[in-house]
C-alpha cells in the first residue's frame, strides 16, 4: 500500500484528551515504541503541568502529544503515531499543534530527546526547525546495551 502525506486536513480533529483515553494511548505507544510507557506513566501526566492532545479520524485516536510545561519552557515527553498512520504527515499536524499550544501558553522553548537510532522521528523535529543542544550519553536501553540521548529545543520566539 501507497502512503502519501496528508493534503486534506479536514476529516482529522485535534483536541485534549482525557483519562478515558488512556487505553488507546496505550495501545498505540505499545505498538509504535520498544520500550513503551505503561498505561499508569500516561495516566500520571493527566494534571496541572501537562498538556495531552490527540489527533483523531472521526473517533478513531490516531496519535498524542505529551507537553509539560514549566513556566516558559515546554517539554516534549512524548509524540506517538500509530503505526498504521505512519507517513502521512500526521505527525506534522501533531507537533505544530504543540507549538500553537505552546505559544498561546507563552513558552519561548520547546525541547525534547529523542533515542539516537529514531532517524524518521529526528528528521521530523529538524524539518519543523529543531536543532540538537545537547546529548545525554548511553541514556537509553537496547537490546545490545544503550544508546545516547539526543537533545533537541526549538525556539518560539
Amino acid at each position: 500500500m501507497r502512503r502519501v502525506p496528508v493534503h486534506n486536513t479536514e476529516s482529522y480533529t485535534i483536541g485534549n484528551l482525557t483519562l478515558d483515553d488512556v487505553p488507546d494511548m496505550a495501545n498505540i505507544e505499545a505498538k509504535a515504541h520498544t520500550h513503551p510507557w505503561s498505561k499508569a506513566g500516561l495516566a500520571d501526566c493527566f494534571g496541572p503541568l501537562y498538556r495531552i492532545i490527540g489527533l483523531k479520524q472521526q473517533s478513531q485516536l490516531l496519535g498524542f502529544a505529551v507537553v509539560q510545561q514549566i513556566i516558559d519552557e515546554a517539554t516534549l515527553l512524548d509524540i506517538c503515531i500509530d503505526p498504521a498512520h505512519q507517513g502521512l504527515g500526521l505527525g506534522l499536524l501533531l507537533i505544530r499543534q504543540v507549538f500553537d499550544d505552546a505559544k498561546q501558553a507563552d513558552a519561548v522553548v520547546v525541547m525534547l530527546e529523542v533515542r539516537q537510532s529514531n532517524i524518521v522521528a529526528k528528521g521530523l523535529y529538524e524539518k519543523v526547525g529543531f536543532i540538537e543542544s545537547g546529548r545525554r550519553k548511553n541514556y537509553y536501553a537496547t537490546e545490545g546495551g544503550n544508546e545516547d540521548a539526543i537533545l533537541m529545543d526549538l525556539s518560539l520566539v
